[in-house]
């Protein structure tokens, strides 16, 4: 009778130990939902490929929700590597206390976030006063927090200052909004008002920029504080290995609307976390 059952509980300790071998060669990524979730899929496959090349092992992309939930699945360990903005990325680092920022962006450093309208009598964001006016979601770097951070310290509080303040969700939509006639100006960041008038998606006969915020850290790529160093290492060198010059890598770096990719550190984001606190969207 001892033998059989020996038998099975060998059986499901083996069965356990490769269901947990093949967790382990599985690296779980997501994004920060600041575009649509099918181009978030569209500019990650090519990199996800790159980087099983890379790392010999599966690359498995899931878009969320909304911001708090990359941050929520981060900190639980529930994934491995995230495309953060400098806010999501000040949440996760103040909830684990050990989250790591591999690489940015070389135009991360000096981001910036776009004021547009379609209202021929805006030059300026004294002209939206009274105006109704759009954020990207209410977590977003570029979107929402230091738009707002900059307006402050030139005294317009946005509540105020216009008749009615919405959040669109992404910097996408945020476009769109504007370009409807939905609000009368909006803001969102750099990247993607270029991409859209690259192809296309922004009539600028309707839709125009009136202000470019100051430059600030944004974008990195992020890995839980518990995962493998020498894992984390290797995503690293990864992501540092992509090269302008070789037309597969450029074809990656392009999608990121990358240059290339560099080093980053968490005191970059010290005047993102600044900012939050100035906002009262930290304790």
């Amino acid at each position: 009778m001892l033998k059989p059952t020996l038998a099975l509980a060998a059986g499901i300790t083996l069965s356990l130990s490769a269901l947990f071998a093949q967790a382990a060669e599985v690296l779980r990524v997501s994004a920060i939902p600041d575009e649509a979730p099918t181009e978030l899929l569209r500019k990650f496959k090519p990199l996800g490929n790159y980087l099983e090349q890379q790392l010999g092992m599966q690359v498995q992309f899931t878009p969320v929700a909304d911001y708090p939930a990359v941050v929520e699945a981060l900190a639980t360990d529930r994934l491995d590597l995230a495309w953060l903005g400098g806010f999501t990325f000040v949440q996760v680092h103040q909830k684990t206390g050990d989250a790591i920022p591999l690489v940015q962006r070389e135009q991360d450093a000096q981001f910036t976030s776009k004021f547009i309208t379609s209202d021929p009598s805006v030059q300026s964001l004294a002209d939206l006063k009274g105006k109704t006016f759009a954020f990207g979601s209410v977590s977003s770097t570029s979107g929402s927090l230091m738009p707002r951070y900059f307006m402050l310290g030139d005294d317009i509080k946005p509540e105020e200052f216009f008749s009615r303040v919405a959040y669109s969700g992404a910097h996408d939509a945020t476009a769109a909004w504007v370009q409807a006639g939905k609000v009368a100006g909006g803001v969102l960041n750099a990247s993607v008002w270029d991409k859209l008038v690259a192809n296309g998606k922004v009539d600028t006969n309707k839709v125009r920029v009136f202000a470019t915020t100051p430059p600030y850290y944004d974008y990195n790529w992020t890995v839980r504080g518990t995962l493998d160093p020498a894992l984390a290492e290797k995503i690293k060198t990864a992501f540092l290995a992509l090269d302008p010059a070789n037309p597969e890598h450029k074809a990656i770096l392009d999608l990121q609307a990358a240059s290339r990719f560099i080093e980053t550190k968490p005191e970059n984001y010290q005047g993102i976390e600044d900012a939050a606190r100035a906002a009262d969207l930290l304790k």
